[in-house]
């Protein structure tokens, strides 16, 4: 599985799948290990996009210095009027 072929809202909704699936207690122990290696896998995929997207957010809010600011999100920003 290879990182550029998965979106991160693909990979987390298949990672949610699996869950279920262990959750369910209906799979056989080789199914389950085999279930858990994908899962491993998939949050690999999960962590490495997260990290990427962290790193363009940094790229974007450096100054010409080189120094980085930390920003916060619109959505983090509370109204204080």
């Amino acid at each position: 599985m290879k990182n550029g072929e998965l979106k991160f809202e693909q990979a987390v909704e298949e990672l949610e799948n699996i869950v279920l699936k262990l959750e369910s207690g209906a799979l056989s122990l080789d199914d389950s290990i085999l279930e858990f290696e994908k899962a491993v896998g998939l949050i690999r995929i999960c962590e490495e996009k997260l990290s990427a997207a962290k790193q363009k957010v940094r790229i974007l809010t450096e100054d010409k210095d080189g120094a980085v600011s930390d920003m916060p999100f619109l959505s983090d920003v509370q109204d204080e009027t």
